[in-house]
């Protein structure tokens, strides 16, 4: 599975914050924006990056 790396718009590095959003927000208790902000992505470029990585990835993985 891709795991994103830098944010497409500014370049930031969001990999580090990847593995943590995606589990916490594939478990269903948190909003994703919640996880977000207590990882500390402030920036919406990078916020919308991973919000929206983690949509297609879940659309995609099947046809792994």
């Amino acid at each position: 599975m891709m795991v994103p790396v830098r944010c497409f718009t500014c370049g930031n590095v969001v990999a580090e914050h990847w593995e943590e959003f995606d589990e916490r927000a594939n478990e269903g208790d948190e909003d994703p924006e919640e996880v977000l902000d207590e990882l500390g992505v402030d920036r919406y470029c990078c916020r919308r990056m991973l919000v929206s990585h983690k949509d297609l990835v879940d659309v995609v993985s099947p046809y792994q």
